[in-house]
Order: C-alpha cells, then sequence, then structure tokens
C-alpha cells in the first residue's frame, strides 16, 4: 500500500487510498465514471485523452507535484465532452462565467448555488 502511496506523488491520502482535495475533484471524477458507464468513451480513450492534457501541462510548466492532477482530469472532462458533441465550448464557456460569478458571491466554506442571474453577462 505504501508503494502505491507513493507512486501517487503529492496526491492527497489517508490509510485507505487516495483522497480529494475539494468536492469539485470528486464531482468530475463522478461525472466521468458516469459517462464512461454510459458507453460514451472506452478507459483507454479516456486515459490517452488524461495523459495528452498532463503532457500539455508538463510541457507549460506544470511541475506535476500531483496538485493539480484534477485540473487535468477536468481539462480532459471539457475536451472528450466537447469532442463527443455533448456540448460546445461557448456552453462550457458559459458554465464556467456563471460558476465564477456564484464563487465571488459565496462566503467562504459555504456551498456554492447557482442562481438564473448567474448566467446573465
Amino acid at each position: 500500500m505504501q508503494q502505491a502511496a507513493a507512486a501517487l506523488g503529492g496526491l492527497p491520502g489517508d490509510a485507505t487510498g487516495p483522497v480529494f482535495r475539494e468536492p469539485w475533484e470528486a464531482q468530475a471524477f463522478a461525472m466521468v465514471v458516469a459517462l464512461h458507464e454510459r458507453g460514451v468513451f472506452t478507459w483507454s480513450e479516456w486515459a490517452e485523452i488524461l495523459g495528452d492534457e498532463i503532457r500539455r501541462a508538463q510541457a507549460t510548466g506544470d511541475p506535476d507535484r500531483g496538485d493539480t492532477y484534477y485540473r487535468h482530469w477536468l481539462a480532459a472532462l471539457e475536451r472528450i465532452v466537447t469532442q463527443r458533441q455533448i456540448t460546445d465550448d461557448a456552453t462550457l464557456g458559459r458554465f464556467r462565467n456563471a460558476w465564477e460569478r456564484a464563487a465571488d458571491r459565496t462566503p467562504h466554506g459555504t456551498p456554492i448555488e447557482l442562481r438564473p442571474d448567474d448566467f446573465e453577462a
């Protein structure tokens, strides 16, 4: 178990294995699992895209300490859903902006809730 944990680098963990740093990481993980279970992509397709996103980040200076792993996961998720035409870049941008507006008004430690006006630019 310790050897496997060491291979994970800077990913956080406890006695049972890796854990998520933030709720959004668990949600992104769950979305990937759900899309895979629905047959949107195979694990080998997912691994290829995730690996490519990690290589891209490393090429632009990501120190690969593990603390940015789920940012790569999210980038790969956004990439695969646009490639599969589940959504498009404009819709992703619209939701990203709405989440940023909602996060800006939400006190730290309070769950972020989207409101219709978060989508008005």
